[in-house]
């Protein structure tokens, strides 16, 4: 009567007990805190859509007093090194990267050698730079391919100083004045908002390397779309339209993302894209094709998020992202030792 409990005891002992991160969190003080934001590409949104202001936005995001900011944009390294592999991300380079020849004219400095010297003077920088030395570093992120950045450093300087000296030409001065004034969260809200906490620098974690080479695009393209004409896509265009139709009056553009951050939308997205993609059924599994690259990219996004916590652990991180990628973030993080998320709808009540 006793050998199905002992052939019961021998099982569980023999099954190996499933490993978790997620429940391995110990307490830490002061813990690493990651708050993800999810935001519509700014670019996208119609000039009479956009908000007359996005201060109320940037006065909610500094109370919270991110210590680092991450943006959804490639780091000048990661063009460099893409730019040597045309064969299968020529496209990727065209869409996402900007010729750092200007910089380098006036620099002096290729990518590697630009990388390596804003580390040098981000390290020298001091808490009270001389006028020159911002422009020095400003120039010298250019030339890295990091413009964002240089922003940063361009807004710290007193309007009388944002002069072209110390390795800033007028060409680099005019690129800098066109993105101060650009329609895109790394210009419009990250580089402000590192600017008014004090800090120096923003941290580039897209990552395009999971781009590949479609050998029939047309059909790819036809594929995907088939997949996307469903009732949840539709659901989500029309709660997006709602979204920025309110954007401009008075609330709406904290309305607008705290609906881009509702955590109800979450399956919304999925159904919509990724999870109608996984039943594309065409024979070159293109669904999986595109769902598989979209989850190597965030996880290698999520990577490099946690990186920068690696030499400053107790750190508040705000990552600005486009709203798709939230919910993937949010799962990855979540099963870090180290991370604890904080609640976008609270940092946006």
């Amino acid at each position: 009567m006793f050998a199905p409990v002992l052939t019961l005891l021998a099982l569980a002992v023999a099954t190996p007990q499933t490993f978790d991160p997620a429940r391995e969190q110990p307490p830490l003080d002061p813990p690493n805190q990651v708050l993800v934001l999810g935001t519509p590409h700014l670019s996208g949104i119609p000039a009479d859509h956009y908000p007359d202001t996005l201060e109320p936005l940037l006065a909610k995001l500094a109370a919270y007093r991110p210590q680092i900011i991450t943006i959804e944009a490639l780091s000048g390294a990661q063009c460099a090194y893409l730019r040597t592999y045309p064969a299968r991300w020529k496209s990727t380079v065209a869409d996402y990267c900007w010729d750092p020849a200007p910089a380098r004219a006036a620099t002096g400095l290729d990518v590697p050698e630009a990388v390596v010297e804003s580390e040098r003077l981000l390290a020298a920088l001091g808490p009270n730079p001389a006028p020159a030395a911002r422009r020095r570093l400003a120039a010298t992120f250019l030339a890295a391919g990091e413009r964002a950045s240089a922003l940063v450093q361009w807004l710290r300087l007193p309007a009388g100083e944002r002069i072209a000296a110390d390795g800033l030409d007028a060409a680099l001065v005019e690129v800098l004045e066109k993105v101060r004034v650009r329609h895109n969260e790394d210009y419009a809200i990250a580089a402000p908002l590192a600017a008014r906490l004090g800090l120096d620098r923003l941290h580039y974690v897209d990552d395009h390397t999971s781009d590949f080479v479609i050998a029939d695009e047309a059909a790819f393209g036809t594929a995907i779309q088939a997949q996307w004409d469903n009732e949840a896509s539709r659901q989500r265009k029309a709660a997006d339209a709602k979204l920025m139709a309110g954007m401009k009056s008075p609330g709406g553009l904290l309305a607008a993302y705290r609906g881009y951050n509702d955590p109800r939308t979450f399956s919304l997205i999925y159904r919509s894209d990724f999870g109608a993609a996984l039943r594309d059924p065409s024979p070159q599994r293109f669904g999986r094709q595109y769902v598989g690259s979209w989850e190597v990219r965030n996880l290698r996004m999520v990577a490099k998020i946690r990186e920068t916590l690696v030499t400053a652990p107790g750190s508040r991180v705000l990552t600005i992202v486009g709203a798709s990628h939230k919910p993937y973030f949010d799962a990855y993080l979540r099963q870090m030792h180290d991370v604890r998320l904080v609640d976008a709808e609270t940092v946006l009540k």
